[in-house]
C-alpha cells in the first residue's frame, strides 16, 4: 500500500507551482499518507520529497507508512518552510498567523486528485455499497407499523456494522409521511403508519469509504398521488443516470433530472443539488447542480438523488451512488427501484 501513498504524492507534486505544499486537513493527509488521525501534517516537495508530522498519540502508526516522520505536537510549524502552499480551504487564521507571512494560499490541489479514484479506493466503494445494500434488505422486512423513525434508523446502522461496516457513513435519514417533505429530516420518535411514504437514507462506512443511498418505501398499498409522484423522480433519476458520462458537464447532468421534474409541474420541490461525489469524505468535489461547473471525468463515484418534496404531505427521494465510466456509469448500489410496498 505504501506505492500507492508514494504515486498519489508524486502526483501532487508535479502540480506544484510552488516548492513545495503543506497538507494539513485529516483526509488529505490520509490520502496522502495511510495515517488516520486528528492531528497530522504532510509536507510535499515539487522535488518529490515528502515528510510527516503527528504528535504521540499517532506515530507509532506511522512506522510502516514508507515516509519520513517527525513527532510534533504542532505539526503545522514543524513543517512549515518558507515558501510553501498550504490549503486555504483547511487552515485557520490562527495557524496561518503562528507561521509567519511567507507561506502561499492554494486552491484545493489534493480534492482535485481525489476526485478520480484508484482501482484500489473503488473496490473499497464496491464493499461499502454492497454492505448498505444487504442492510437494507435484511431491514425493510422487519419495518412494521408503530415502529418509530428513530427504530428504523437504529436497524439500519447496527445491522451495517454487522454485515462489516466501521460505521454508518453519516446519520441515517428515516423520514416518515409528512416528514419526508424535509430533505435532511433527522429521526424522531414519529410513529409509522399505514399508508405512510418512508424515506431512508444512510450508507456503510467501510475502510474510510461511504457509501450513499437513498429509497423511499410505502407502508401499505399507496395512493394514486403516491404512486404518481415516485414514478416520477424514478423517471428523473434514470435520465440522471443516463446523463452521467465523462465529459459530461455538471450542470448538464443536473438538467437531465431537473427538466423531467420541471415539466411535471414539480420544479420548485426539488430543492436540492442531483448529487455529489463520495469517497474518503460522504460530500466531496464534484457536485451536480443547476450552478456548478467543470466537466465529469472517468472513475468518479458519485450520487444522482433527485427528490420532489410536498410540504406538509411527504416526499420521495431515490439515490445512488455510481462510478462514471466510458462504457456508461457502473452502479455500485444495487437495491432495486421499484416502489416497495411494505
Amino acid at each position: 500500500m505504501t506505492v500507492i501513498y508514494q504515486q498519489r504524492r508524486a502526483r501532487l507534486a508535479e502540480l506544484l507551482e510552488v516548492p513545495a505544499i503543506l497538507v494539513t486537513s485529516p483526509v488529505n493527509v490520509r490520502y496522502l499518507t495511510g495515517l488516520d488521525s486528528s492531528n497530522a501534517a504532510v509536507l510535499v516537495r515539487a522535488d518529490g520529497t515528502a515528510k510527516l508530522a503527528t504528535d504521540s498519540r499517532y506515530i507509532e502508526m506511522t512506522r510502516d507508512l514508507g515516509i519520513e516522520t517527525v513527532e510534533a505536537g504542532n505539526v503545522a510549524a514543524e513543517l512549515a518552510e518558507p515558501g510553501a502552499g498550504i490549503e486555504a480551504a483547511h487552515m485557520t487564521v490562527a495557524v496561518y498567523n503562528g507561521l509567519g507571512d511567507d507561506l502561499v494560499p492554494l486552491e484545493p490541489l489534493v480534492e482535485r486528485l481525489r476526485t478520480v479514484k484508484d482501482e484500489d479506493e473503488l473496490e473499497l466503494l464496491r464493499t461499502a455499497c454492497a454492505i448498505t445494500d444487504a442492510a437494507f434488505a435484511d431491514v425493510t422486512g422487519k419495518i412494521t407499523p408503530g415502529m418509530t423513525e428513530r427504530a428504523v434508523a437504529h436497524l439500519l446502522e447496527a445491522r451495517m456494522v454487522e454485515l462489516g461496516a466501521d460505521r454508518p457513513a453519516f446519520e441515517t435519514i428515516v423520514a416518515a409521511g409528512e416528514n419526508g417533505s424535509i430533505p435532511h429530516h433527522s429521526p424522531t420518535d414519529r410513529e409509522l403508519r399505514a399508508g405512510d411514504l418512508v424515506t431512508m437514507d444512510f450508507g456503510a462506512l467501510y475502510r474510510g469509504y461511504h457509501a450513499d443511498m437513498t429509497r423511499t418505501v410505502c407502508l401499505g398499498e399507496p395512493a394514486a398521488w403516491q404512486r404518481d409522484l415516485y414514478e416520477l423522480v424514478a423517471t428523473a433519476q434514470a435520465a440522471g443516470r443516463t446523463a452521467l458520462r465523462p465529459g459530461a458537464q455538471a450542470c448538464e447532468v443536473d438538467a437531465a433530472a431537473r427538466t423531467v421534474i420541471g415539466e411535471a409541474g414539480q420544479g420548485e420541490n426539488f430543492r436540492h443539488g442531483l448529487g455529489h461525489g463520495v469517497g474518503l469524505e460522504i460530500h466531496e468535489e464534484p457536485f451536480l447542480g443547476p450552478s456548478r461547473t467543470g466537466r465529469l471525468e472517468d472513475r468518479v463515484p458519485i450520487t444522482v438523488e433527485p427528490g420532489v418534496y410536498l410540504p406538509g404531505r411527504g416526499g420521495v427521494r431515490i439515490e445512488d451512488t455510481l462510478v462514471t465510466r466510458e462504457g456508461g456509469p457502473e452502479l455500485l448500489t444495487k437495491t432495486t427501484k421499484e416502489l416497495l410496498v411494505l
